[in-house]
């Protein structure tokens, strides 16, 4: 800025009797050109800094806007602080909210949000969520209790609710989902903690080719179509259990394995193989082949206890014919025992015999 100097002594005396009161004039109005800057701490706890920040508030108390346009249309909001150029601009008596970053929260009429990105939660509507990330749950307008973190997390999430997004776009249908990483981006998982620990009553997890985790329910409540299996577990007679090793990319240290090979399972019977996106065989669906193996067992089992069953009606019958011949046979030898009395009183009674003399004279 450039200054000049006035000599007083060259002015005539009416002319100084003039500046004077007019260089003190423009002392006094130096603090009030300097509150035309936006920076703004007023009786209601708020502060603002920036142009067109906090502009509107009326009675709105504790909010920090810091940047262009920030917090620009609260009124009666409290306890807001937005950072970033536009942040939190459209909300107007929305409370709670935290907005770090260009536009984050921008459209926001939801209370209790937090977004740390450019654009993120930039439409909401919605409440108690957490986005972290630039564009992350942008396009969220009606759903609550959100959480996206990473860059577009959560970003197919509109009106959703209580979805966790971890570097996932997540999906315009989701609630209550979990979605960590990107399908046909991330190859392999490592989660501490699970190797070695044991759940005594926990159940196995499945996992689908689109990486969705689950167990297998067993209740009626979810099964329609049930029959006996009958005759359909006897494909598994047909299955050849092989023993092999892992390819070294998947298994470096070659320990040995024991199992199928789904493409031979997928002849005998193409239900019990898992396929991968592609559709090909992917592995065999071992806890299937379990139930027909316990099918299998039990009616066996059925015809050992019949065989048994069977065994034991004969030993019965032969155990019943050895105590009639026992019986017949007492009977015999009662029999026997009258007869050779009879016998004997019948030998008792015979007249003595007659002894005859014949004499012969010569």
């Amino acid at each position: 800025m450039k200054t000049t100097t006035l000599q007083l002594n060259r002015l005539s005396c009416p002319l100084a009797l003039l500046l004077i009161p007019l260089v003190l004039a423009c002392f006094a109005l130096a603090p009030a050109a300097a509150a035309q800057c936006p920076q703004i701490c007023d009786s209601n706890s708020n502060t603002a800094l920036g142009d067109s920040a906090l502009v509107n508030d009326t009675t709105g108390t504790d909010n920090a806007a810091i940047g262009f346009g920030t917090l620009a249309n609260n009124t009666t909001g409290d306890g807001n602080t937005a950072i970033g150029s536009g942040a939190l601009g459209g909300n107007t008596t929305a409370s709670y909210n935290t907005a770090t970053g260009n536009e984050a929260l921008s459209l926001n009429s939801g209370n209790r949000n937090t977004a740390n990105g450019n654009f993120a939660l930039h439409l909401n509507r919605g409440e108690n969520n957490t986005a972290i990330g630039d564009d992350a749950l942008a396009n969220n307008t009606t759903g609550s209790n959100n959480i996206a973190l990473g860059e577009n997390a959560g970003n197919y999430n509109q009106r959703g609710n209580y979805n966790i997004d971890i570097g996932n776009i997540g999906y315009q249908g989701d609630s209550r989902v979990i979605r960590i990483g990107a399908f046909g981006v991330h190859t392999a998982t490592f989660i501490a903690g699970i190797s070695g620990v044991t759940v005594p009553n926990g159940v196995g997890v499945i996992i689908g080719n689109n990486g969705k985790l689950g167990t297998v329910v067993s209740s009626e409540r979810f099964k329609d179509a049930v029959k006996p299996m009958d005759k359909a577990s006897e494909a598994i007679l047909s299955l050849k259990p092989v023993t092999f090793r892992y390819k070294h990319d998947l298994d470096p240290n070659g320990i040995p394995q024991f199992g199928l090979v789904a493409e031979e399972v997928e002849k005998v019977n193409p239900d019990l193989v898992a396929r991968d996106e592609q559709g090909k065989p992917y592995t065999v669906r071992y806890d299937a082949v379990n139930a027909m193996l316990l099918n299998e067992f039990l009616k066996e089992h059925r015809k050992v206890q019949e065989q048994g069953r069977k065994a034991q009606e004969q030993e019965a019958t032969i155990t019943q014919l050895k105590k009639g011949m026992e019986v017949l046979t007492a009977q015999l030898k009662e029999q026997a025992a009258q007869i050779q009395k009879v016998s004997a009183q019948l030998e008792a009674r015979k007249p003595a015999p007659r002894m005859v003399i014949n004499i012969y004279l010569r």
